[in-house]
Order: C-alpha cells, then structure tokens, then sequence
C-alpha cells in the first residue's frame, strides 16, 4: 500500500542579510510539521530556499563594490546554515539564481505573455524599494506601505502586468469550494475585505530600472519581477516545465501546504493562486500565515538593536531549546514574544526542571531499586490509573492539536503530563516503598508507569526536539514510539544524565550584557583607529592644499565594509620580501585570501590564530600571481613601523565593525 503525499514548503528566505530567529520561526515550525507527519507514515516532501534577485539585492551589491550574484552566494549560504543549525530536515534546498529555476520561470513568464494574460503597458505609483512592491494611493497606511511602514516613492515605468482582475471571480468561488484553504481562518477575510471586495488591481509582473533579474525572454530591457520568480520555486523545485513536468511534480503537487508570514499571505492566497490558474495548474490545499515573533512586544530590527539570531542562541543553549521555544511559545493566530529572560525562565521551567528532573529521577531509581530493568505489572492503584487515563488524553489531545498545526497548545498538552508524571513520584514516594520488600511489587509497576509515561513524551517531543528525544530512547531503553501506553513491556535503562543543565539566569543574563558592550566598544574603537589611520595616510600623501577637497561624507565612509577574520594560515609569497599571504575565516563558508605587504614587521607564525580587521568590499587585486580579496587594516607608529590592528579572541570571525 502507498504512503499518502504531503508536500510541504516555506517561504524562500530572501537574500539582503542573514535571517533573525523571527524569520528562522518559519523552517523550525515547517521542520516540526513535516517530522510529525513522517511520524504519522506520510511521503513527506520538504522545500526551502532563498530568494535572491531584485532591485534591493543590486543595490545591496553595488554598495559592497561585489557583483549581485557574489553578494547572494555569500547570504544564500549563511542563510542555509542557520537553517542547518536548527536540525532541519528538508529535502530540497532551492536558489532562484539556479538555472534549472530562472529557464522555468522565463517559460511561465512566455506563455502567460502569449495565452494574453499578461500584457504591456506602463506603471505609475507609490513603489515600496524594500518590499519591492507597487501600491495605489488608497492602499497606503498612512501615507507609507501598508506592509512594512516604510516610505513609498514615485515611481513611474513601462512595465508588463499579469491579469488579476480576469481570475478574481475563479479565485473567489476557490475560497468558498475550499474552506481550509486558509489557516488560521481570520486571514480570509482580511484578503477578501481588504483586497477583493474593492476590486483587485492587475499586477505589476516586470521591471526596467534595474537588471539583476530573469530577463524577459523576448524583451530583455525588462526583468521578470519577483512574484512571478520567487512564487514559481514552489513548483520548478519539483521539476514543473510548461512544455512536460518530472515525475516528482506529478507525485507531489498540489502542495498541501505553505508556511509563510502573515506578512506575505496576500502573496501567496491572491498572486500565486491566479499564477497557477492561469497556467492551469492545481491550486495548494493550504497556506498557514503564521504570526510574528517580536523581541519583547517589538519588531526586530539591527537599527533599534533588538536583533537575536537563532543560531548564536543555539551555540550557547543548544538547538533543541530553541526549537523548543519557538515552538512553545509562538500562538496559533497572535505574534509570540522573545527576550533572553524569558527564554531562560522557559528553558529552567519545562527543559531543566520539569522534563529534565523528571527523566533523570527516573532512570536513576530505576538503576538503583532494579538494577537496571523493570517490566509491566499489575500492581495499580488510583494514582496508576489517574496517570494512565492522562497518558490517554494527552496522546488524544496532542494529535488533533498537530494536525490543527497548533504546535504551541501541542507542546503544552505534552509539559502538562510531564508535570503530572513528577506529580506522580511525589505521590507514590518510590524511596518510601522500597523501604519494605512486600512493596516490591507496587515499586515495580511505579517505576514501568514512569518510564512507559516518558517514552510517550519522547515520542511526542521527537518532532519539536529530536536530539533530546533521542537521547531521552538511549537512556530508556527504547525507540519505540508507539503513541500508546503499555506498548512496550519491559525496560532495560542505561545511566542517569542530565538532559538539560539549569542556567543560572543572573550570571548569563549579565554575561550577554557585558558581551554585547564589548563587542559593541571593541567595534568603535576598531573603526576609530581604521578612521584614524586612514586620515593619517591621507596626510602623509596629500598636499596640505587639498586635503578639503579629499574629505567623505558619511554615507561614503558607509560603503567600506570592515569585517573580523582568523588568521588560519600566514605564510611568505615566494620571490617577494614584503608580501605575506594570508588564508582567512572570515565568517562566511568560504576561506579568503588577501596579500599584505607586511613581511618586514611580521614573522607569518606570529600571526597563526590572531583576530584582525579587513576591508571586506575591495575590488580582487593580482599581487605577484596571487588574487588578494580585501586588504588588512593595519596602523603606522611614528618610527614608520607597521602594526596590524588585533582584537580579543572573543570576537567571532565575520564581525562587521561599525
């Protein structure tokens, strides 16, 4: 018999910078959807990305003096570790610059140009750069984008449109055929009220002001504009072509669901839609438009310095916690909140106290009553069967709330029986039977009520945190995940070992303080002296009468992107008596090389581990066959002598200093 077909997808992460844990909420909840429903025997089919072209993306580039595919290769990857770095388990991991997806698009693009869907004409109207989106004047929220606050401009362009106008009725009657299309439901109405009812606007599907983009195949003055391209990875990740799909579009489209932000619902429940219609092609089951995860009631944003990544969370309290408060904490319909207290108060409260303690006391009682091994009984009492039933209920419980994708009221239903289990040990006072041989019995069937009652909550923990589930099995014995108490008779436990270690709240909470003054002073003073020693060679150089007219703007002194890296190897450039060459970490995946002329002050061994400072954005330069990328800030004494600018062992490689 075949497995039933669940094709899940994210929202490809878009390539200007590296996701906050607010957009890595997105690939963990996807990630806890699609092991859960592997769980429940599905063929499950797994897609993220990232979105990587635009005019936002070509101006990003040009500031770093790099070229636009340069700039997206470097972000796609970072973004593709954090990604890696929450244990996530997809199976395609799609780019829009692969050429596979741009020759699709540019197909998609063609025959809706020559079935008359999309057609020419010119664009004139408020234009949102960052959201990269056209909005008439009504639509505006005050004057700005109704979708992120920002400013809109003028904007005013010969450009193709795709025929929304021509579907909103078909789009309409797909609403009310399919009443789950939308999750949760509220988002329904918004798109109706806010975007149908007053008629919908035919979409600006193409862009000439700038060239980072698909051309358009028989117009190549235009680019095909992002909806279009970026929407379209859903179905070229599985091989769709317009002239004769692969096997795996057929196996798994439509998909049966979407998770994205609530942000870009309208995307993805009016465009995309009408994009599929119009190519004849089955619309998704599902779009889950999730809300926000706000740092303390407030948006993340570097400017106001709210900014947490999920990545540098992971590294200092492990990956599980922090899929587990995402997931925990982020309600079904309304924004969830994060702040380094109470994401410790969570992780002492459920990781530390409740699951922790409980699994550790456990094992351990069992290691020292039976040596090791327990089996069922018939020894039960009121507080056996009160366990039993709650095991029952919240098994009941946790797979209608998984199903209804509430992955916060699952993971509560789960702590609430963990905390009924220690409930238990109080109850039943293990030390105090094992007092007296004739509870033998009695203490035995305690401890196989426990142990069978922690296997479940494994089991249902395995798609929020594998790595603890899975050590949670190694301890007991067991991988059996039998959502059903009693399915496993016997248990042979290996030793007692913390699950998760209490963190002592105002030690770190002030460690985290003290960490980001450092590097925030540790940034300052590297930029001063950057300022201070390119002043100083200007100086040097530059006749007194012309050093006004060599002075920059602030936003020109912007544009010079100043990074930390590792020295991991430093070695001499044969044939030369200055040059020393460089291998370098400098945050990214790949290793940089950069050529310095700072043989005479500097042995390379010197130099093995040292934290320096580079000029990240500089054009390659040739130095004696070899291509430098970046130049080492270094400071000139009075005496002419050359010394590198260091910092502390503490700063991570690929910090931008400020």
């Amino acid at each position: 018999m075949s497995q039933e077909k669940f094709y899940i997808t994210t929202a490809i992460a878009y390539t200007s910078r590296k996701p906050h844990i607010g957009n890595t909420y997105d690939i963990v909840l996807a990630d806890a959807i699609a092991r859960y429903k592997r769980k429940m025997g599905f063929d499950v089919y797994f897609v993220t990305g990232s979105d990587e072209h635009g005019q936002k993306i070509e101006e990003y580039a040009t500031a770093q003096g790099i070229s636009p595919k340069a700039y997206v290769d470097g972000v796609s990857a970072e973004i593709r570790a954090v990604w890696d770095s929450m244990n996530v388990t997809y199976d395609k991991f799609i780019r829009t610059t692969d050429d596979y997806h741009e020759k699709t698009v540019s197909k998609i693009f063609k025959k809706l140009y020559d079935q008359g869907d999309i057609y020419k004409s010119q664009y004139e109207g408020k234009y949102c750069v960052p959201c990269e989106s056209f909005f008439t004047a009504s639509q505006l929220k005050d004057g700005k984008c109704p979708d992120c606050g920002r400013e809109c401009v003028d904007a005013k362009e010969e450009a193709y449109f795709l025929k929304l106008s021509k579907y909103q009725d078909k789009l309409l009657k797909y609403y009310e055929d399919n009443p789950d299309f939308f999750r949760p439901e509220s988002r329904r109405a918004e798109m109706i009220n806010n975007f149908l009812k007053p008629g919908l606007q035919d979409l600006c599907v193409s862009r000439s002001s700038f060239k980072w983009g698909i051309p358009v195949e028989f117009d190549p003055k235009h680019v095909i504009y992002v909806w279009i391209d970026a929407l379209s990875n859903y179905i070229t990740a599985l091989g769709y072509d317009p002239d004769g799909s692969a096997p795996l579009y057929k196996k798994y489209w439509p998909a049966d669901l979407h998770v994205i932000g609530k942000d870009i619902v309208r995307f993805h429940t009016i465009y995309w839609p009408i994009i599929l219609m119009a190519l004849g092609e089955p619309l998704p089951k599902q779009v889950l438009g999730h809300p926000w995860m706000l740092f303390a009631e407030d948006k993340m944003s570097k400017s106001k310095g709210n900014v947490i990544y999920a990545d540098d969370l992971a590294k200092r309290f492990s990956t599980d916690a922090v899929r587990y408060y995402l997931l925990a904490e982020m309600p079904f319909a309304q924004d969830g909140n994060i702040t380094y207290e109470s994401f410790i108060a969570k992780y002492n409260t459920d990781l530390a106290n409740t699951l922790g303690n409980l699994v550790n006391r456990t094992v351990a009682m069992t290691n020292k009553y039976f040596d090791h091994k327990v089996s069922a009984t018939g020894a039960l009492d009121e507080f056996s069967e009160s366990l039993r039933k709650d095991a029952a209920e919240t098994v009941e419980k946790y797979l209608r709330l998984m199903d209804e994708y509430h992955n916060a009221d699952a993971v509560d239903a789960v702590m609430s029986f963990a905390r009924h289990c220690n409930k238990y040990i109080d109850e039943t006072t293990p030390w105090t039977l094992a007092k007296n041989e004739a509870n033998r019995e009695r203490l035995m069937g305690v401890m196989y009520d426990l142990l069978d009652s922690i296997r479940l909550l494994a089991s249902m923990l395995e798609p929020i945190m594998p790595e603890c589930a899975e050590k949670i099995f190694k301890e007991i014995g067991t991988t059996d995940g039998t959502l059903r108490f009693g399915a496993v008779e016997e248990y042979t436990v290996g030793e007692a070992t913390p699950l998760f270690q209490r963190i002592d709240a105002p030690k770190v909470l002030k460690e985290l303080e003290d960490e980001r003054k450092k590097i925030a002073e540790q940034e300052k003073k590297a930029a001063e002296k950057a300022k201070a020693a390119a002043e100083k060679d200007s100086e040097d150089k530059t006749p007194k009468n012309l050093l006004n007219l060599e002075k920059i703007g602030i936003d020109d002194f912007l544009k010079v992107e100043l990074r930390t890296a590792k020295v991991l190897k430093c070695e001499a450039v044969p044939k030369s008596k200055k040059l020393l060459k460089f291998t370098l970490d400098d945050g990214t995946d790949t290793e940089r090389t950069v050529v310095s002329g700072i043989a005479k002050w500097y042995a390379p061994e010197e130099l093995l581990g040292k934290t320096i400072v580079v000029v990240a954005n500089l054009k390659p330069a040739t130095l004696c066959g070899i291509e430098s990328n970046g130049m080492i800030l270094s400071a000139e004494a009075p005496d002419g002598k050359i010394q590198l600018i260091e910092l502390g062992d503490d700063i991570p490689a690929g910090s931008l200093l400020r």
